[in-house]
């Protein structure tokens, strides 16, 4: 469940409060979560996005596993990650080029 303090956006130097969860559906073959690559907000998602992309596309993976592409879900206060909005129109209109170095921490 999401807390009930204030979320910051993962960019460092950015004063912002999260808005947007980047993550991935991650299963061993008999478990599944959400893999978190970042917390944004709405002015750097476009390179969280991005960077998460590049990201998973380096992961490897051992037998059984499985990782699906990066997607973002609107954090909403009280909802589980199972239960979070995929934002599947965003993840399109943004694309798939490059990341620009913004000083993203890892998750």
């Amino acid at each position: 469940m999401m807390p009930p303090y204030p979320i910051s956006c993962y960019t460092r130097g950015c004063k912002n409060l999260a808005a947007y969860k980047i993550a991935a559906l991650w299963s061993d073959g008999q478990t599944q979560e959400l893999k978190t690559y970042g917390l944004c907000c709405q002015d750097c998602l476009e390179n969280w996005f991005r960077h998460s992309r590049r990201k998973q596309h380096d992961c490897r993976l051992t037998v059984n596993e499985t990782l699906e592409p990066p997607g973002i879900y609107a954090l909403e206060r009280g909802e589980r990650d199972q239960q979070l909005r995929r934002l599947e129109d965003l993840e399109k209109s943004l694309g798939e080029s490059a990341p620009q170095e913004l000083g993203l921490r890892n998750a």
